[in-house]
């Protein structure tokens, strides 16, 4: 008896698929697209209506010969590749390299791979939409025109290996005009003053607050001199609360989490990269060994721009709400959320499969990244269906009466929870939020109660510019702006430090001198390409192509000839680019150019032909150290030392000179490993490239810590190790890995090893 073939992308979702469906269906995995535009051509006749030349993708046959070998004895074969344009074009792919007659192809879809979800998509299965393939197919084409006419131009005018692209090239131009918006930025000086207040009695408590009106107006202190007079003048004022005022509001749940807004939250309140961020919900996606139970699909479909929500899935979860944190907590209406103009509303938000799944329940099955991620997702929708928190914000005003001077104004603002709500399950990370309550502190205060001014502190600040790029702020401009599509913001911020155009410091984006160059010549040549509105506009048309209201042709014909004439112009007008980097020639002490070989970007001398002087780049395009000893390292192998420093692949690392052996270069943090007492706690990197500290005698000692240990002083109440805690504001802690000690790191540490490790 035949079976019916299921063809999905990945082996891991057909193990998961599998095992739903059971024994009647064989389901094999394409492992992706099958089928693409050549590497090595252009693949597109411009001129017989931009038809496409596809092929198979080098490494692929196997994978069709087998597709075809299932295909060909199948009653039924079920395509089920994911849920968006891409994975329709892959469907259509799959379709024709397979030769799949019409009576017995069927396209599946699913937004979650449960049992309920994946048979009812079976039950209701469709054709495959043509006008979604056309959607995809303009934009692969439109993409490839782009690259493949405007990379030669800048390899020939700026240097080989570079790229250009629709939304990879505005994305380093909102990069490179923050950056030049920060250089251009002339911070100037301003003053706060602050009261320190307490009520009459000595033993009350004291409090603080900003000055908010100093005689008729918000004070306006450029300098010293000005705060000076106005600290003299308050010093000796009369001071009496003025007015107290309560008011509460509502402060209701963030939407469940879209592709953009998972992104953001995973870089702000995870750490994580968008890419980074993606892998994992891909792997929460397609299916976690449980163990007795085999693989489960945990989360719905990680690529979407809608925040609806099933109405199955809203009832589960306001029974999940009601028994776990009581009926106070579930709105007597339940909450909506729709779509972003331009979104695909028939897409689902991201959400948990089974809200009966809670993080705790599945952590044993999780690695420590899937768990953090799937816990984000599992509150964030939680609270996204239940009802608003209650603040109340008391705001005091304190009258100062000065003698022959301006009255003074002072304000404290003091915030509390009177219904937790929602945000017993999830509050937002500032990073993606933006936003913070007051957080002042003040007693009760009753009007014309009469207080004591104890002092008044003037404050110096300067203006400051907008912040560099993070990947998630960045994410959040491309998504405001419409550029892109949540496909295309992972990839996109990737490929862009691939290119050598941004580099990464921290969480900052950064753009290089390459990219900066390449981007005014773009701004300057190519202003259509580099355009907000017009790449915005672009993705409203492929929508409008997806609806089947426009004609991908007729997309492709309206760009191409301006672009055409465009590119015509620039190949006659741009001049050749040369970028001159900081860097000296070591032999001739001529700056060094950036130039492209073989082996990627390096730097050679200006000099050239006369001085052939060249310098390695590391990945982050910045020189390679030179080759140095490396005293007090000893040579495991045959005792020689010292060992010598030099750079690698995976930076830099031992060589013993006497007989080749490579060691890791430690990084010694001056702390001993507690658990072990024998070896002494070093800086290493994980396989993601992130940064942690352990024990030198691993793998005896498996002593770790997330966080720099500091090797003077220990912690004041239980004599452990104390660790650095740097934070985004700049008030950052240290705090004890044994006990619940936290504190300022002002005031623990000394000054150079703060201002260090906020460098």
């Amino acid at each position: 008896m035949s079976k019916s073939l299921v063809i999905v992308e990945s082996p891991a979702k057909a193990k998961t698929i599998s095992k739903i469906l059971g024994k009647d269906y064989i389901v094999k995995a394409s492992a992706g697209h099958i089928r693409d535009l050549p590497q090595k051509e252009i693949g597109v006749n411009v001129d017989k209506n931009f038809e496409p030349k596809y092929v198979i993708i080098p490494k692929k046959e196997d994978v069709v010969k087998e597709l075809q070998g299932a295909a060909r004895t199948a009653d039924c074969v079920y395509l089920a590749s994911d849920p968006d344009r891409e994975g329709e074009a892959i469907a259509w792919h799959l379709a024709h390299i397979l030769e799949i007659p019409s009576e017995r192809l069927r396209r599946v879809e699913f937004h979650e791979i449960t049992q309920q979800a994946v048979r009812n998509a079976v039950i209701n299965a469709r054709s495959i939409d043509v006008n979604r393939v056309d959607a995809q197919q303009a934009r692969r084409i439109l993409d490839r025109l782009v690259g493949y006419k405007l990379s030669p131009l800048l390899w020939k005018k700026v240097q080989r290996g570079l790229s250009a692209g629709r939304v990879q090239s505005v994305a380093v131009r909102l990069i490179c005009d923050r950056e030049k918006e920060i250089q251009a930025f002339v911070s100037e000086e301003y003053w706060t003053i602050h009261g320190l207040f307490r009520q009459t009695p000595e033993d009350a408590p004291q409090f603080v607050a900003d000055l908010v009106r100093w005689g008729a107006k918000k004070p306006e202190l450029a300098n010293s001199e000005a705060a000076e007079t106005a600290v003299a003048a308050l010093r000796g004022a009369t001071c009496t609360v003025d007015s107290v005022k309560t008011r509460e509001r509502k402060k209701d749940p963030q939407p469940p989490f879209i592709t953009s807004t998972l992104q953001r939250e995973g870089a702000g309140a995870l750490n994580l990269t968008v890419k980074r961020t993606m892998a994992i919900a891909q792997q929460l996606y397609e299916g976690i060994e449980l163990g007795e139970e085999g693989p489960v699909g945990l989360i719905t479909y990680m690529r979407t721009d809608s925040a609806r929500v099933a109405e199955s899935a809203q009832d589960s979860t306001r029974d999940f709400i009601v028994a776990a944190y009581g009926k106070d907590y579930y709105p007597s209406r339940r909450r909506q959320y729709g779509a972003k103009k331009g979104a695909q509303d028939a897409h689902e938000c991201i959400r948990p499969a089974d809200v009966n799944r809670p993080p705790d329940q599945l952590k044993k099955h999780l690695t420590p990244d899937q768990f953090k991620l799937y816990r984000l997702i599992w509150q964030r929708f939680v609270a996204s269906q239940m009802v608003s928190a209650t603040i109340e914000t008391r705001t005091v005003e304190i009258a100062a009466k000065t003698t022959g001077h301006p009255d003074g104004l002072f304000r404290v603002s003091v915030s509390r929870t009177v219904f937790d709500g929602y945000t017993r399950v999830y509050e937002e990370s500032r990073e993606a939020s933006g936003s913070e309550e007051p957080a002042g502190a003040a007693p009760v205060l009753q009007e014309g109660e009469s207080l004591i001014l104890l002092g008044v502190d003037p404050r110096q600040h300067f203006t400051q510019p907008s912040p560099r790029y993070s990947e998630a702020t960045l994410v959040k401009a491309l998504e405001e702006q419409g550029i892109g599509r949540p496909s295309t913001y992972a990839p996109t911020i990737g490929t862009i430090q691939d290119r050598g155009y941004v580099n990464k410091e921290g969480r900052t984006l950064i753009p290089t001198d390459l990219g900066m160059k390449v981007n005014d010549q773009l701004v300057q040549y190519f202003p259509n390409i580099v355009d907000t509105e017009f790449t915005a506009n672009m993705e409203t048309q492929l929508d409008e192509v997806e609806k089947g209201s426009q004609p991908w042709t007729k997309l492709l014909t309206d760009f191409y000839g301006p672009f055409l004439d465009t590119l015509k112009a620039a190949n006659e007008d741009m001049a050749k680019v040369v970028i001159v980097t900081d860097y000296l020639c070591e032999q001739c002490g001529r700056p060094l150019l950036s130039r492209y070989g073989r082996f990627g970007n390096f730097l050679g001398c200006s000099g050239y032909p006369e001085c052939g002087f060249t310098y390695q780049l590391t990945r982050d395009n910045k020189p390679v150290p030179r080759d140095r000893p490396a005293p007090g390292e000893v040579c495991s192998q045959c005792g020689h030392e010292p060992m010598t420093i030099k750079y690698g692949r995976y930076g830099e690392y031992l060589k013993c000179s006497n007989c080749a052996k490579n060691q890791p270069l430690l990084k010694r943090t001056g702390v001993d490993c507690p658990k072990c007492k024998q070896g002494h706690v070093v800086e290493r990197r994980s396989r993601m490239g992130k940064t942690f500290y352990g024990c030198d005698q691993y793998p005896e000692c498996d002593y770790v810590l997330w966080s720099r240990p500091i090797a003077e002083p220990s912690c004041p109440e239980c004599d452990s190790i104390l660790v650095y805690k740097p934070r985004k504001r700049g008030d950052d802690l240290v705090a004890c890995t044994s006990c619940q000690f936290k504190a300022p790191a002002q005031e623990i540490l000394p000054e150079t090893e703060v201002v260090q490790e906020a460098g």
